[in-house]
């Protein structure tokens, strides 16, 4: 029978982000206080775990989630390029209800193709890069688990191509809130299934879990 390794794929917590930013891929955001109860609390939901391998995006929110994890299991944290975050357009804007980027005609223009999409990185393109990515953590930590700290929407992507769901979507729709554990199970080379939990739930504030709705002067950091 082939080995079994699961790899975990975690979405960093929460960032201390006051103007509502759409940060994407810039330096300079770290997790907020309530971000770090976050990457604590699912390092000992994890800590009896067998995990051999903790990897992360080379954004500082990702590092500061996977630090905790790294840690109590022993190991060195790695890092991967290929984790980190989808590029966009409109980063360093903000998407406030209401008084955001989407209500100024100059950033209509990249809007047109919402199924690519037009404003950011393929959905193609990312699947392609986070599933080289979960190989080769599944690779470092065959026969035991690996822990993997990325970003909402690459997480969701390579989870919708896995299940085969078309990659265009609602973003209020993504199974994928702060600090969540999109696990993937592998028989030998082969997924075998894909699970989901939030150890950190009951900390994540109402209006950032999946399918709440907008509210006004709050902002979902969608893609963070």
């Amino acid at each position: 029978m082939s080995e079994t390794t699961v790899v975990h794929l975690m979405r960093h917590g929460e960032v201390h982000n006051p103007d509502g930013v759409l940060y994407g891929r810039r330096a300079g955001y770290h997790l907020s206080d309530l971000g770090r109860q976050m990457a604590d609390r699912v390092a000992e939901h994890l800590a009896g775990r067998d995990i051999t391998h903790v990897v992360s995006s080379p954004l500082e929110r990702a590092q500061e989630t996977a630090t905790p994890i790294a840690t109590s299991h022993g190991v060195d944290l790695a890092t991967d390029e290929r984790l980190i975050e989808a590029a966009n357009v409109f980063e360093g804007k903000t998407f406030g209800v209401g008084d955001g980027a989407l209500r100024r005609p100059g950033n209509w223009r990249h809007l047109t193709n919402p199924f690519q999409p037009s404003w950011g990185e393929p959905y193609i393109e990312q699947v392609v890069r986070m599933m080289s990515a979960l190989n080769a953590a599944r690779d470092a930590a065959r026969g035991h688990e690996a822990v993997a700290v990325s970003h909402q929407l690459p997480i969701w992507m390579v989870r919708s191509f896995v299940e085969r769901r078309r990659l265009w979507h609602d973003p209020r729709k993504r199974q994928c809130t702060l600090a969540s554990l999109t696990t993937f199970t592998f028989r030998g080379d082969k997924i075998v299934s894909v699970g989901y939990s939030e150890p950190a739930r009951d900390l994540v504030p109402a209006h950032l879990l999946a399918g709440a709705k907008p509210v006004k002067g709050k902002t979902k950091a969608f893609g963070a």
